[in-house]
């Protein structure tokens, strides 16, 4: 068995086991978007008013985003309501603007608080940020929206520095639809002088999500969902009370489990118009999907068929559900190609796959993926990519035998209680701490389903 990657004087050691070959069947609620809560955390540095943020998924990046308003003064109270994680955040005193080097490097989504911190101080300094290693996402759109909003930066030692005493409404073209860089026009934008237009926007619904909160606080945001993005700026925000939308990468992963393991899943508190791609082609390969409100119902093929993909921005089909796929059209009757044209090294999971069986071959940015019966179950890694970990994990439920996937602390970046969700629906899959079983149940079950094939 490989070793987990260690960090030097960590000790602890994660893995995910499973015994694969189970349909699943049953109900899983999905957590809020992680990729919608980033950002809201970060915009709640614009007002030195009270937020609260609902339906806060509990993931490492939120630890590390609220760490991070911490360590810049901001009051942050956690508390569970009705099962779900809500947050209070107060900004009213900040005695920084500088962020952390030890927590930007541990997550890309700090280069949200460029803007805020911005619109509110004025200034702001942070190290180059880190995150999944799926290949170069250069911030210079980030750098150059910011700058045509009149902030002015520079790089030493390896540190970003930027200053703005007076951000002013300007028409900011993005040379690449970029979600990370819309979010922060948007939040520099909001107390900017004057009026701001965002050419080229992302559409995707975290921007839409990031739009409803700003509004809330105050702000005059429009556009959100189009490619034009408008802004007009306000004297101050006010605190807001906002609940966060359904994380649709989560909800394609479990559709893809219902799939791969030929079971049958009813997805609770999901939000079927987000993910409207996906399904299709979970459809195209053989699946029965159905929405009704806010539940999504899959039934998994006995063996799905080959699909082509190529990832493109929203509402085209997500990237970061490209290495979930990929593992389902392993098992696929037939040959499927994946062209991947948002991140250069995403398929960095094939290998891994090819270690339970999958007969998958790369050239550039195109993946060939020759089906295959069955996969075996085998020691894999998730490395740095969480979607590439939650792929693995796919693949261990429905190979033959025992799979271990280290690397936990990966897919935990996105995934909040994903063996809990799948113990919950019939899997065989346990988390282990230096060898100690952390998976429990949390209510009583009705038996498991039958194995696949039965």
């Amino acid at each position: 068995m490989r070793s987990a990657h260690r960090r030097p004087g960590v000790t602890e050691v994660q893995r995910l086991i499973m015994e694969g070959g189970r349909r699943l069947h049953g109900q899983v609620r999905i957590s809020g978007s992680k990729n919608a809560v980033l950002p809201i955390l970060a915009a709640t540095l614009l007002t030195d008013e009270e937020c609260v943020i609902r339906n806060v998924p509990r993931l490492r990046d939120v630890a590390v985003m609220t760490s991070i308003l911490r360590r810049l003064g901001a009051e942050v109270h956690a508390e569970a309501e009705e099962g779900e994680q809500v947050l209070r955040v107060c900004a009213r005193r900040l005695r920084t603007h500088e962020v952390p080097e030890t927590l930007v490097r541990r997550m890309r989504s700090s280069i949200f608080l460029m803007g805020p911190l911005l619109g509110r101080e004025g200034r702001v300094r942070l190290s180059y940020p880190g995150g999944c290693a799926i290949g170069p996402r250069p911030i210079n759109l980030h750098l150059k929206a910011l700058s045509d909003l009149g902030a002015v930066i520079e790089e030493r030692n390896g540190y970003l520095e930027a200053r703005a005493p007076v951000l002013a409404g300007a028409t900011v073209h993005l040379d690449q639809s970029s979600v990370g860089a819309t979010e922060n026009a948007m939040m520099a934008a909001v107390l900017a002088r004057g009026m701001t237009a965002i050419y080229n926007a992302a559409r995707e619904p975290e921007i839409a999500d990031l739009q409803g909160f700003l509004n809330a606080m105050g702000a005059r945001v429009s556009g959100a969902g189009t490619d034009v993005i408008r802004v007009e700026g306000v004297g101050r925000l006010r605190g807001a009370d906002y609940r966060v939308i359904p994380d649709r990468i989560e909800a394609g992963t479990y559709l893809v489990a219902a799939a791969i393991t030929g079971g049958h899943l009813v997805l609770l508190d999901a939000e079927p118009s987000h993910l409207e791609s996906p399904i299709a082609k979970l459809r195209e390969a053989g699946a029965v999907v159905t929405a009704r409100g806010r539940e999504i119902h899959v039934q998994g093929p006995d063996r799905p068929r080959a699909v082509d993909i190529k990832t493109v921005p929203y509402p085209g089909f997500p990237t970061d559900l490209q290495s979930p796929f990929m593992a389902l059209l392993s098992l696929a009757e037939g040959t499927s190609i994946i062209t991947e044209s948002i991140f250069e090294n995403r398929f960095k999971v094939a290998g891994e796959l090819r270690r339970m069986g999958a007969q998958i071959a790369i050239d550039g940015r195109v993946a060939v993926i020759r089906g295959v019966h069955r996969l075996s179950g085998a020691v894999v890694e998730a490395m740095d990519d969480l979607r590439g970990g939650a792929a693995l994990v796919l693949a261990g439920l429905a190979a033959e035998g025992r799979t271990v996937v280290e690397g936990v602390r990966h897919i935990e970046r996105g995934y909040q209680d994903l063996d809990r969700k799948l113990l919950e629906v019939g899997a065989r899959i346990r988390r282990t701490l230096n060898g100690a079983v952390l998976t429990r149940r949390t209510a009583i079950l009705p038996a498991p389903p039958p194995p696949i094939g039965s």
